[in-house]
């Protein structure tokens, strides 16, 4: 078959060197960028992913930013953004945008699989509408519709495209084992077929919600914890210990990457036009996204201790991206951490090993000598370093740990004022 990736990010890059990696189709990709398909097509990899990398070196799949190239696909694969706009409702721009170029090749017989994340009843109420006005074909008789959503978790060393178990539905059931088989002839674990469309959307929604809420739930006992005078993350770990019915999640200075912060907002805003309120749903969101705000406030409690206010006070925020070991910012809460710290007036350095380009010191060491409080927002290993004594020896006063990732008894220990996120 001959197999077309629309989208050649996060999700759809590495989609694709796998299907040519490990099958015998023809596989081509589609990206609007140009900048990013001529990196592609000399083996350059565009994302932060040691996997993918190493895969392009070696797979042999073309690209373009014509879409002219996904003409002729048995099966057509739209991996766009999905995001959300200023105020907080769906941007589908990006999945409208992919659905009507491959509704000017749609053939009969042919698939187009969705694995943007999606609300349930994206691919009925838009997909499939758009298809069939542009075609004059009908879903599930002349062309099927599926949904196999992605699961990609970016600097993970165990689960990657090959080996994470996947969920399809589409529009008929012999269609969705077709599209099944499909990606068991690339994917290692379980490819679990669903009964249709919108259960299929369903399951990452949750995935990701479920998610979102037990942070938020951390995230305001931090809060709650840091009045009562409790440490929270001694309590967790005392918790944990519980053999059943509890998973622990951990509070931090706020919720990033493309999916946590973003996918609630899609099923809170379908509901809501179905004439349901996500009370729930919504209160989890105004937590997390509270959480730079109130890091903010336990930084200028600490200076108000030294009798030093934030403006013209030298502070470090170590970390841009929103996870460690990733060079990814997508809805990071350190660039939230980064605008509050300029808007009020602090003398901020800025250093992330993965963003040279957005830091304005060159290492760790620089960025030490400089401050008199940090702020660690992301928990990247070059920071694993961050010994008392090293922090003691550069004259850092203030340490305000927005991931948890420091020994607060030994930082304070030397003198130096230690606050965590409930800890």
């Amino acid at each position: 078959m001959k197999v077309s990736v629309l989208g050649l990010g996060y999700v759809g890059l590495p989609l694709a060197c796998a299907i040519a990696k490990l099958t015998d189709h023809e596989v081509v990709g589609y990206d609007e960028s140009q900048n990013k398909v001529a990196q592609i097509n000399n083996k350059l990899c565009p994302i932060d992913d040691v996997q993918c990398a190493d895969d392009l070196k070696v797979v042999d799949f073309k690209c373009s930013s014509n879409s002219e190239i996904i003409e002729n696909s048995d099966i057509y694969i739209v991996c766009v953004p999905t995001p959300v706009l200023n105020d907080y409702t769906p941007d589908l721009s990006p999945v409208k945008s992919a659905t009507e170029t491959i509704a000017k090749y749609l053939k009969t017989g042919q698939s187009v699989i969705i694995e943007s994340t999606i609300n349930p009843g994206v691919c009925d109420e838009i997909v499939v509408p758009i298809l069939e006005k542009m075609t004059d074909m009908r879903a599930g008789t002349d062309f099927d519709v599926a949904h196999c959503p992605e699961r990609i978790n970016p600097g993970d060393p165990v689960w990657n495209v090959y080996n994470i178990p996947r969920n399809i539905g589409s529009t008929s059931p012999e269609a969705t084992r077709r599209l099944a088989e499909f990606y068991r002839e690339f994917v290692s674990n379980e490819i679990n077929e669903m009964p249709n469309l919108k259960t299929a959307e369903a399951t990452k929604i949750i995935e990701n919600t479920f998610r979102d809420i037990n942070i938020a739930f951390v995230n305001e006992l931090a809060k709650s914890f840091d009045v009562l005078g409790i440490d929270l993350i001694s309590v967790i770990k005392g918790a944990s210990n519980k053999p059943f019915a509890f998973m622990p999640h951990f509070p931090s200075c706020g919720v990033g990457g493309h999916c946590i912060p973003v996918d609630p907002y899609y099923l809170i805003e379908r509901a809501k036009q179905s004439g349901f309120d996500h009370k729930f749903l919504k209160l989890a969101r105004e937590i997390n996204n509270s959480m730079p705000e109130y890091t903010i406030e336990k930084l200028i409690d600490a200076l108000n201790i030294i009798e030093k206010p934030i403006k013209n006070t030298s502070i470090g925020l170590l970390g841009l991206s929103y996870k460690a070991n990733v060079g990814d910012i997508r809805e990071s809460p350190s660039i939230k951490l980064r605008n509050i710290l300029l808007e009020k007036q602090a003398n901020l350095f800025i250093f992330d090993p993965y963003f040279p380009e957005m830091s304005n010191v060159k290492s760790l060491d620089e960025i030490l000598d400089k401050c008199d409080a940090i702020l660690i927002a992301t928990d990247h290993n070059e920071f694993n370093g961050l010994s008392a004594e090293l922090l003691f020896d550069k004259g850092v006063k203030v340490v305000v740990d927005g991931k948890n990732m420091l020994d607060k008894f030994e930082i304070t220990s030397k003198g130096i004022l230690y606050r965590g996120i409930g800890h």
